[in-house]
């Protein structure tokens, strides 16, 4: 029972958040996470009374709230650098807990310049152990995206998982091209399977990604979440979103009779 939704990087970036709601509904889209920066404005700096107001937007309407995106990461050599990153997700975590947002996305963004991977690695997985168990007292998961040159890598994803060491910690898969191994992504997919809450969807059109391949892994391990769309921006989104739908159904895996 995968859930169709969008992130607003970058097809929805420039629609408020009535806006982005109404298109959703119309376009048969139930859910969407939130990118920071974005025109919807749905940040830190929300008073109670605002935060409560957004809450309430989704609540009145068939579109859920499925995480928040931010671009929070933890991989640089400067101890103030990771902490000031660290700090600003606990913001964000607070944040998704006023909202009623299960999630909140961060990310690993490559290995700096001469650092050694694996003392890297484990400095990431640090990181999100604390903001793990921080989130997890206010009801947020912390849901890592495969991102980032290197920290893309499945099997450095999968040592981040380890060296964080929380269940509270957890995986977006990001649908990268480097997935793909011999034409199939289940030696890469397996390394996080029990971890994923989250997935990001490129264009379906793509025929290099095994997209069944991927919709009946996810169904295979009873995955029950959103399919989000992290699709360019277009001089036509409803139309591009609407075609992405139709592709979306055409790939989910038959039932057996």
């Amino acid at each position: 029972m995968l859930r169709l939704g969008t992130i607003t990087y970058n097809i929805a970036k420039d629609w408020d958040l009535p806006t982005l709601i109404k298109r959703l509904e119309a376009l048969k889209y139930e859910g969407v996470e939130l990118r920071t920066t974005h025109a919807h404005k749905v940040e830190v700096n929300l008073s109670k009374e605002e935060r409560a107001e957004v809450r309430k937007r989704f609540a009145d309407s068939s579109v859920t709230l499925a995480g928040l995106g931010s671009a929070f990461e933890y991989q640089a050599v400067d101890p103030a650098v990771v902490r000031k990153n660290i700090e600003g997700t606990k913001e964000y975590v607070r944040l998704a807990h006023d909202l009623g947002a299960p999630g909140v996305k961060v990310r690993p963004n490559g290995i700096p310049k001469g650092a050694d991977l694996d003392e890297t690695l484990r400095r990431i997985g640090a990181a999100l152990h604390e903001v793990g168990e921080d989130a997890l007292g206010f009801g947020v998961e912390i849901r890592v995206e495969v991102h980032g040159a290197v920290t893309q890598l499945l099997p450095n994803i999968a040592k981040i998982l380890k060296y964080a060491d929380h269940p509270n910690v957890y995986v977006c898969w990001n649908s990268n091209p480097n997935d793909v191994v011999d034409g199939s992504i289940r030696q890469n997919f397996a390394l996080v399977a029990p971890k994923i809450r989250e997935v990001h969807l490129r264009d379906l059109f793509d025929e290099a990604y095994p997209w069944t391949e991927l919709f009946s892994l996810l169904a295979r391990n009873k995955y029950d979440g959103f399919t989000l769309a992290e699709i360019p921006e277009s001089s036509d989104p409803e139309r591009v979103l609407r075609y992405f739908r139709a592709l979306w159904l055409a790939y989910q895996p038959k039932a057996k009779a």
